[in-house]
């Protein structure tokens, strides 16, 4: 029997050193968060599993950091660890004393009130440069929304975090800069209407221009092409080499105008007509599943205009009042183009319609009207006098101004046959493999104001001074568009937030403290207390027997 004894504990000894042998040359990871906050995205690993040379990370976030950046910096190295599970990541962190600051860094002021009521403004780096083979890219990893709190952004830029170092892995790692073209030939916004955009853009692709032709192979090395606010027809031409360029899988971001109008006029003249805009795209567009009505669309939540209230013509007098043709767009927050993404401001945009009923695309509305909207079908006419409507009309609620398109598309050429001055060996294709487009109905969404020569931000209003979400917006659309690898899909994570109530906590302070203070001691003593009691009692059972 001892023989058996002995036998059975060598087997568990045996067993327990190959429990640590394993256990020392693999890493088993749970996670058990509720939002996930610790796994990495399919496509991430796919990504790192794919490096033949270790990452470097040089983090500049560091320093006197307050507890919101400090969470941050925290989330940073968590989320690069993660990294290292799949790829060798070595991670730095930037050491002011021995080492300079690249140009162009432009720091975030954080403004706090210290014990004794002074405020200290703390210059804080939120960047990270991360290399590659000899390359490297700068990235910001702080969001900055307008609308969200302090901490609020920071928990958006946590929420980012695996997107955005996964994004400039990528950017590293492409052995191609891939291509986007915006395309000319209909009176589409100049080159310096679209500079900003453009300017962003090349920050991920290579970035041409370009005329349709009559070959729809010209069309095939382009990631997107970008129509951006054309003012005439198309040619069945153009429509053909546009669809076959889709049904090969491209993608196309549509910025157009449901309607005509002129901003000179109505700058001079105080007003100015409002017509249908006819650009030989409806056929098509329905087609593919959505209709741009061509009607006007007001808001009550949108732009202010400077407008001269003065009763004697000597003298002005200018005050905003609001225009309701310039809405300010609600943002998705389904969409990975647009989550966290800020109010899109606009002018004379025009309802988009999904059409087409189960047709097997993905339609996804990505920019709204507010809760308190309303259509005017067009002719019409917009007159700068006219800032009184009346309130109780606006009684439509989210029109859709922007919508994301995905599936297999059918052609508008099927069982058609192509222009005879179509010069092309490809094939006709009557349905296409799955692809992509997005449809905007409002041009002024991508273009950006000339100021002494310059190009200012797409989105910032010169009135009000303030910056909206146009950039991120259309870059968001392009990146969409282009993402073969389905990193854009990481934007959708979702880190819940449990802010602490700063009001509450002030006002209980001392509850709070004695509570925090005294209630571990009393527990501790409990225990204490009841453990004396039981090795009493039990002793003196003993004591007694004896």
């Amino acid at each position: 029997m001892a023989k058996v004894e002995r036998y059975i504990w060598l087997g568990v000894v045996a067993l327990l050193v190959a429990a640590a042998i394993v256990a020392r040359l693999t890493v088993v990871r749970v996670d058990m968060t509720d939002d996930r906050h610790y796994t990495l995205g399919r496509q991430t690993k796919q990504l790192l599993q794919s490096l033949d040379e270790p990452i470097e990370v040089t983090l500049y976030l560091d320093g006197d950091l307050n507890a919101g950046f400090r969470k941050l910096k925290a989330a940073t190295e968590e989320t690069l660890d993660e990294f290292r599970i799949y790829a060798s990541v070595r991670r730095h962190t930037f050491d002011a004393d021995k080492e300079k600051m690249p140009n162009g860094l432009q720091p975030t002021i954080v403004h706090e009130r210290q014990h004794n009521g002074k405020t200290a403004q703390t210059p804080v780096y939120p960047y990270a440069k991360v290399s590659y083979k000899g390359r490297y890219t700068i990235v910001a990893l702080l969001n900055n929304n307008r609308q969200l709190s302090g901490e609020e952004n920071l928990n958006v830029s946590i929420e980012n975090l695996e997107y955005t170092l996964a994004e400039a892995i990528s950017e590293l790692t492409r052995k191609e800069t891939p291509k986007v073209a915006f395309i000319e030939g209909h009176q589409e916004l100049p080159e310096q209407h679209v500079a900003d955009i453009e300017e962003l853009l090349r920050h991920h692709f290579q970035v041409d221009r370009g005329q349709i032709g009559l070959e729809p192979e010209a069309l095939q090395p382009y990631r997107v092409l970008i129509i951006a606010d054309p003012q005439t027809r198309f040619s069945e031409e153009d429509k053909y080499c546009l669809d076959q360029y889709l049904m090969q899988g491209g993608r196309i971001l549509w910025v157009l105008n449901g309607v005509q109008f002129s901003d000179e006029v109505l700058s001079k003249s105080g007003f100015t007509p409002v017509l249908p805009l006819d650009l030989n795209l409806q056929d098509m567009l329905f087609r593919y599943g959505i209709r741009i009505q061509p009607a006007l669309l007001q808001d009550v939540q949108c732009l202010p205009i400077p407008v001269n209230v003065s009763q004697d013509p000597k003298e002005s007098n200018l005050q905003p009042m609001p225009w309701y043709y310039a809405p300010l767009l609600l943002t998705s927050q389904e969409s990975p183009v647009t989550k966290n993404v800020t109010q899109v401001s606009c002018s004379f945009a025009s309802p988009i319609e999904p059409v087409g009923g189960e047709d097997g695309i993905k339609k996804d509305v990505l920019l709204a009207t507010s809760t308190a909207s309303r259509v005017i079908p067009t002719p019409a006419e917009v007159d700068l006098s006219d800032l009184n409507p009346d309130m109780s009309t606006f009684r439509y609620q989210y029109i859709p101004v922007a919508v994301a398109l995905q599936g297999e598309f059918p052609s508008i050429f099927a069982h058609r046959m192509r222009p005879d001055s179509i010069r092309t060996s490809m094939p006709q294709r009557e349905q296409s493999i799955e692809t992509r487009q997005i449809v905007v109905a409002s041009g002024s969404i991508i273009r950006n104001d000339i100021e002494k020569g310059q190009a200012l931000p797409a989105g910032y209003d010169r009135y009000s001074g303030m910056q909206f979400g146009n950039r991120d917006f259309i870059t968001n659309a392009v990146l969409y568009l282009a993402d073969s690898e389905g990193l854009i899909g990481l934007r959708q994570k979702k880190i819940d937030l449990h802010l602490l109530n700063q009001k509450r906590s002030y006002a209980q302070r001392t509850q709070i403290q004695l509570v925090s203070t005294l209630l571990p001691i009393a527990v501790l003593a409990l225990v204490g207390l009841v453990v004396l009691m039981f090795r009493k009692r039990k002793y003196t059972k003993k004591t007694h027997i004896a």
